[in-house]
């Protein structure tokens, strides 16, 4: 570890000597400082260290929000172990495809999570360690409790700001989520500049509600550690519960990705509060929603530009600054805006969205041929497209073809994904899924299905059949069929056709 470095096991330290006391995390009628927080992680490494668990190894966490889960997060900081947390919105068979590409040495799961992998000790024993939230593990785990170990732990690992502190799971391009490989360096300067930006002191409270799983949530935690401000935790969001919790515990900031924040307005609207403490929410949501928090609130409302590849956001701003912008480009990256050959397009032309800076991840995990493909000549190709104005705001186009992403409630969906489960029902010779803008969620899939008959089935027993194959946040909200999609030359489904034919509104 050489002078220079700092990580996130670091500003734990550094928040346990300046803020001692104050309140770090805070878990129903519980309450964690800064100094209580350190011991906690520096407990659970030395029982990491007892099992053998060394730098670079990898721990799957399947487990809703808990202090817990951010001790992890601690411990494995000071121990140069990577934390790989798992959605726990995926079903067992996306859940196992992301284990095999993790070949992680433990797991943890919590009560929730025991019916996709409650059998797993028992049948996968490449996994060496089994451990579980609470005090009364099922059988095949331990309790992680017992892995706390009081008393001087051990000697810290040689953990650089450069090595790896987690891998965050994005969308299934190929099937299998990729896993973003975020370095200590990656969370620390983006956490930095969300402090600077939204001006975060000790005096914030954060609503950690979104799962510890994405990118907003973890760097969002450690935004407010860094400020040395408390993060108000909860398992899972509800929208009665977080009104109480924004009025009890004074809390200044929540994230959002739609339906949180109408979700939120309609709750403190049935229980007559005005949520006056609250001053930032920040994400993404449709442009009635924000005028409604700004109408009812107090508060501001953030967005940008980002992705979990580059550790948050790469352009931020409020929303009252520059009405459907993105923002401008953050003081620590470079975004060039570039044509299919990566040369730069004239201000007020779409192009891809290229990022460089301290912000952009290490690569993709166990995949070095499509790392190096996204980050070809020393860029970060997002797959994203925008345009600049003259004045140097940033502005959301699309995705590029290749990469057609939907996300309905702020998660990642393919559309192969969504297509390749469609296309193993009897009859399914071919299938088009893409995006359509939706009030609740702020997008939903819809999907064309080549079926003979055209009626052969309902739009209910596709949406069932995908449901039944993954995760139902992947399920179709709309169907339309026919008997024969549009092709181009080379005999694939023509998407922008489909798109044409059908509609961009859900049926």
């Amino acid at each position: 570890m050489g002078a220079q470095s700092f990580t996130v096991y670091d500003m734990l330290a550094r928040g346990a000597a300046l803020s001692r006391d104050a309140p770090a995390l805070i878990q129903g009628p519980r309450q964690w400082s800064f100094r209580q927080l350190l011991e906690r992680a520096d407990a659970l490494a030395a029982g990491l260290a007892s099992l053998g668990l060394a730098k670079g190894d990898r721990i799957c966490i399947l487990a809703q929000n808990d202090v817990t889960y951010v001790d992890l997060y601690g411990a494995c900081a000071r121990q140069g172990i990577v934390a790989y947390p798992i959605n726990w919105r995926l079903m067992a068979q996306e859940v196992e495809r992301v284990v095999e590409r993790a070949a992680p040495t433990m797991m943890v799961a919590d009560a929730s999570t025991l019916p996709v992998v409650g059998e797993w000790p028992r049948t996968r024993h490449a996994i060496t360690h089994w451990y579980q939230f609470g005090d009364a593990p099922a059988s095949g785990f331990r309790a992680l409790s017992s892995l706390y170990r009081e008393g001087v732990p051990p000697a810290a690992a040689d953990v650089s700001s450069d090595d790896p502190l987690a891998v965050i799971s994005t969308a299934a391009v190929d099937v299998i989520p990729r896993g973003a490989v975020l370095t200590h360096a990656n969370v620390l300067t983006a956490s930095l500049v969300v402090v600077a930006a939204l001006g975060f002191t000790a005096a914030d409270r954060y609503l950690l509600a979104l799962p510890l799983f994405h990118i907003t949530a973890l760097g969002n935690l450690v935004a407010h550690m860094h400020a040395g401000g408390a993060s108000v935790v909860v398992a899972r969001f509800d929208a009665e519960e977080a009104v109480r919790l924004i009025d009890t515990h004074r809390i200044t900031h929540v994230s959002d990705f739609p339906p949180v924040l109408a979700n939120l307005l309609d709750a403190a609207h049935k229980l007559g509060s005005k949520l006056p403490s609250l001053t930032h929410v920040s994400g993404l949501d449709a442009p009635p929603t924000i005028q409604r928090l700004h109408a009812e609130t107090q508060a501001q409302f953030w967005t940008g530009f980002g992705q979990s590849e580059t550790s948050g956001f790469v352009s931020i701003q409020r929303v009252r600054d520059r009405p459907g912008a993105a923002g401008k480009p953050i003081p620590l990256c470079r975004v060039r805006l570039v044509d299919d050959y990566d040369r730069d397009v004239p201000v007020g032309t779409p192009g891809e969205i290229l990022v460089r800076g301290p912000v952009v991840f290490q690569g993709y995990f166990g995949q070095p041929d499509v790392t190096a493909h996204t980050l070809r000549n020393g860029w970060h190709h997002t797959g994203d497209v925008g345009r600049f104005d003259d004045e140097g705001w940033l502005y959301y186009v699309r995705r590029k073809p290749e990469k057609e992403l939907i996300k309905p409630g702020g998660e990642n969906v393919y559309p192969a994904e969504v297509e390749s489960v469609i296309v193993q029902m009897d009859g399914v010779s071919a299938v088009c899924a893409y995006g359509v803008p939706d009030v609740k969620w702020g997008e939903a899939i819809k999907a064309v299905v080549e079926v003979r008959p055209a009626d052969r089935y309902t739009a209910q027993q596709v949406g069932d059949f995908v449901a039944s194959k993954i995760a139902r946040f992947k399920r179709p909200h709309a169907v339309a069929f026919t008997d024969a999609l549009p092709r181009t030359a080379d005999g694939t489904v023509d998407r922008e056709a489909v798109k044409a034919r059908w509609g961009a509104e859900p049926a």
